[in-house]
């Protein structure tokens, strides 16, 4: 091999080991930030632990995970969360980059209060929560993004032009759309963007419930989850 690769041991709070690998010699690896409520190193929280309110949107834990996977977050990765509703990808995202920072944006009041709220919960301090509308609270925004998840906002195709603006060179943008109206918009704005490695993945998800004494699958509303990086 081209390198010693170096084995170290680090312990979780609970004292189990895990087994860490480092491609530089000693170089440690950042682990997840530990939260009093869900102390695993993969995504996927369950919907029930979010504290929720009537109306407001959750992205479900199977899209989430999709959505995770297609920003393909750093330890130290800016992300912006454009339209983040409960907070459920901030909290994520939060825990996943211990050394990162998480802008949350979200323009109603009570719904921001809400994202605050789930991050306490989940003891997170690297996640900011900004009220305002996009695009014009973007330009007040110091840090630029490596990442951005847009999951609500009009008009769309504006918004990914502040955005794009913004964006990191090799910084990557996921975008969901619930109708073929926000998948055209979105998918033609990428296109005039000139982003590279565009993907478009629609989400197909059953979960077996209980209702009365029968067992079921009830589906999951399906999204579109669109991903695009640009290259300079």
């Amino acid at each position: 091999m081209g390198f010693d690769r170096q084995i170290k041991w680090q312990t979780t709070p609970s004292f189990t080991p895990l087994l860490l690998y480092s491609p530089t010699p000693y170089l440690p690896l950042p682990l997840p930030m530990p939260s009093p409520l869900w102390s695993y190193v993969t995504p996927g929280i369950p919907d029930a632990l979010f504290e929720q309110l009537p109306g407001i949107p959750l992205t479900k834990r199977e899209v989430r995970v999709l959505l995770i996977s297609s920003l393909r977050l750093k330890a130290n990765s800016i992300l912006w969360d454009i339209g983040a509703g409960t907070g459920t990808i901030p909290v994520e995202a939060g825990l996943l980059c211990p050394q990162g920072r998480i802008v949350a944006i979200e323009r109603d009041e009570e719904v921001a209060s809400l994202i605050r709220r789930n991050c306490d919960r989940f003891g997170i301090s690297n996640v900011e929560v900004i009220e305002g509308s996009a695009p014009d609270c973007l330009q007040n925004l110091s840090d630029a993004p490596d990442c951005v998840c847009l999951e609500g906002g009009r008009p769309i195709k504006t918004i990914l032009q502040a955005v794009w603006q913004r964006l990191l060179p090799q910084g990557r943008i996921v975008a969901t759309a619930n109708n073929f109206e926000s998948l055209y918009a979105i998918s033609e704005g990428l296109a005039e963007l000139r982003a590279r490695n565009i993907e478009v993945v629609q989400s197909a998800v059953n979960r077996l419930e209980t209702r009365g004494n029968h067992q079921l699958f009830a589906a999951v509303d399906p999204i579109f989850v669109l991903s695009g990086e640009k290259v300079d």
